[in-house]
């Protein structure tokens, strides 16, 4: 099993997310959201599925829904770091990784 890390900008992006989801649609969506984090992060410590790859060395992209999408690097065999949950109509380039 790998453990699975998040970074700072990951964190923050996730809870900017799950305030969003409360104050604009309800309590479900939010938590339709915390749950589908919490199985990627459970498929992504197993190791059963390795994501869609970026044109970025190293990281990969998971899309949780149609809106948000989760990036990611493997550190090594045991280690994944977190980077960013980023809305999918925002422009891609600017992301920071």
């Amino acid at each position: 099993m790998r453990t699975v890390r998040w970074n700072k900008l990951a964190r923050f992006d996730y809870y900017e997310n799950i305030n969003y989801l409360l104050q604009i649609w309800s309590e479900k969506e939010a938590q339709n959201f915390i749950d589908k984090v919490f199985e990627i992060e459970f498929i992504l410590a197993n190791g059963k599925v390795e994501f869609q790859n970026t044109d970025r060395v190293g990281i990969k992209r998971c899309v949780i829904n149609k809106q948000i999408s989760l990036f990611y690097r493997v550190i090594d065999e045991k280690n994944i770091e977190l980077l960013r949950f980023w809305n999918n109509n925002q422009n891609l380039k600017k992301i920071n990784l």
